[in-house]
């Protein structure tokens, strides 16, 4: 199906490109959230009359996305949850655990703007990206530990998780990385 964007879209265009999508994503997503329209020809000229309007509009939110990003960029966030002798969590950390820890916070977001490919299951600090807009995005470090004096230790740098049971944790979470997502040496 073909659609009008009514608004900059991420992997598929920007405001005003008519795209080709699959017909379950148009039913389900984009036209239901208004995000665009059917690219037939009487929405084609509605939405010529409408360009500036929509424009103004989508502005006006980016400068909105653009000051909340400015206060919660860099932000840290302390979650307790139970975890074991390595350091894997007897649960996850999901998006909506995020969302409601920076609802907690004082900045309103939906579990759709977080950006979690996938759940968090381990300790540490970890960097989660919030998409506040199609163009404005912020980063806060989510500290999960097991007690709030841990947290502490952990967003001063101090090692959790003692040395001998760094190689069981890594067999069972997955390779200690660092913020960028390489493997530490």
């Amino acid at each position: 199906m073909e659609v009008i964007l009514l608004e900059r879209i991420g992997r598929l265009g920007q405001m005003g490109d008519v795209v080709k999508v699959r017909d379950g994503f148009a039913r389900n997503f984009l036209l239901p959230r208004n995000k665009a329209l059917r690219a037939t020809k009487a929405n084609k000229e509605r939405f010529e009359g409408q360009r500036a309007q929509l424009e103004a509009r989508n502005l006006e939110l980016k400068s909105e996305a653009q000051a909340v990003a400015e206060k919660l960029d860099g932000k840290s966030f302390v979650v307790v949850r139970q975890a074991g002798e390595m350091g894997q969590l007897y649960g996850s950390v999901s998006a909506r655990d995020v969302a409601d820890l920076l609802t907690a916070g004082g900045f309103t977001v939906g579990r759709d703007q977080v950006v979690l490919n996938t759940p968090i299951k381990g300790i540490g600090l970890h960097t989660v990206a919030i998409a506040l807009h199609g163009e404005v995005e912020a980063k806060v470090t989510v500290n999960v530990a097991r007690s709030a004096d841990e947290a502490e230790r952990q967003a001063r740098g101090e090692a959790v998780i003692t040395r001998e049971n760094e190689d069981i944790f890594e067999r069972e979470v997955g390779p200690i990385t660092d913020e960028e997502g390489y493997a530490e040496e």
